[in-house]
């Protein structure tokens, strides 16, 4: 099993310039690797492997335009020109939308390091034509050791390095409960042994911070309109300041919800279950409802899903996804009668054969630790 580690990175001033570099030559070629295959498919012809793309940015060094990608790690551009054929294939073979260029404004910085020229000794780390880094933590196991898809990213504030680490499966004698995984808007989840796992954004610190963004937003929208010329908007170095406020709002707002998530799926998998079922969710039909698609984007339930799915690989726990059309919400935990309508507004599952009386997500989850595959 390959687990990732992220480890904050304390590059010196000469070297975030390099690392500004790097970056920007992996958007620049992906865009210009983009670019030649959708121009390639317009004109009729196949698609252009990702070798063939290499050779043409290998004749491109030798023209003075493009004379300063020798200054570049050969393998950035290299990788860069890979990521985007594979994410053409994925497009083709409709597992994913067409890719889109990669903007300098709102795209993530990142580039690869090549896995074989990585060095990690304590504290510090070696990439290739930048040197030696310190890191923050000793969490990186010590050269030689085989690494996977090293990648340096910057995520509005810091920069890291994430790594891909082999690890074999932990052996854990596991019980044998069966737990519901029932997710929500009101609570994130409610699991059929009790759990419940709070919305963290109901809580006290985050409203406070959405609070500061909303008002941070207003601040910029009037700020923009003072300086609007026309279709066109000056940017004055009061609203750059106030773009990278908004920025870091975002940034702490994400990191106490993932950490929240991350949190709450260790405590059910440490319960060591011997299957974990949850019910498979239409994000993307729940994102349409105007009145619910801002509590939908913030609970983050494809992520609560997905962190669950590894833990347990982690564990070797049984991992089910009930099927989309199962209805654990309206089906009577208890004689399994199935109400034909039941509201959203209705928190308490009132059962008209045998009058069981119980919330509706406990309910659920009860049906789901029962599910069956059939």
């Amino acid at each position: 099993m390959i687990r990732g580690k992220k480890v904050r990175l304390y590059p010196t001033p000469e070297q975030e310039n390099l690392f500004w570099q790097f970056a920007g030559t992996a958007r620049h070629i992906y865009n210009f690797t983009l670019n030649r295959q959708i121009e390639n498919r317009k004109a009729g012809g196949k698609f252009i492997s990702d070798g063939e793309i290499r050779k043409e940015i290998t004749q491109l060094k030798k023209t003075d335009k493009y004379k300063w990608l020798k200054e570049i790690s050969n393998n950035v551009p290299k990788q860069a020109v890979k990521d985007c054929c594979n994410a053409y294939k994925r497009f083709f073979n409709k597992q994913a939308k067409i890719p889109k260029f990669k903007s300098r404004k709102k795209s993530k910085p990142s580039f690869y390091n090549d896995s074989s020229k990585l060095k990690v000794e304590k504290n510090k780390v070696w990439l290739e034509k930048i040197g030696w880094i310190k890191i923050a933590e000793n969490i990186i196991p010590i050269s030689p050791y085989k690494y996977t898809n090293p990648r340096i990213i910057f995520d509005g504030k810091y920069w890291y390095i994430s790594i891909g680490l082999k690890k074999d499966f932990e052996k854990i004698e596991l019980s044998q409960e069966v737990i519901g995984i029932d997710l929500g808007i009101k609570m994130l989840a409610v699991c059929s042994n009790g759990m419940k796992s709070k919305n963290i954004n109901k809580t006290k610190i985050v409203k406070k911070l959405e609070k500061r963004l909303r008002r941070l937003q207003r601040k910029i929208s009037n700020k923009y309109e003072m300086n609007k010329n026309g279709k066109e908007y000056a940017k004055t170095s009061n609203i750059i300041k106030l773009e990278k406020q908004i920025r870091l709002l975002f940034r702490k707002l994400a990191n106490i919800r993932l950490n929240h998530i991350h949190q709450e799926t260790t405590k059910i998998v440490k319960i060591k279950p011997s299957k974990i079922v949850m019910e498979t969710l239409n994000i993307k039909g729940m994102m349409k409802n105007k009145y619910l698609a801002k509590a939908v984007q913030n609970q983050c339930l494809y992520e609560f899903k997905r962190q669950i799915k590894y833990k347990c690989e982690n564990y070797r726990i049984e991992f089910v996804e009930a099927n989309r059309w199962f209805a654990s919400s309206k089906i009577c935990s208890k004689c399994k009668n199935k109400k034909p309508i039941l509201s959203l507004s209705e928190r308490i599952y009132k059962c008209e054969e045998c009058g069981l009386e119980i919330d509706r997500d406990l309910n659920a989850s009860i049906n789901l630790s029962n599910y069956k595959v059939s």
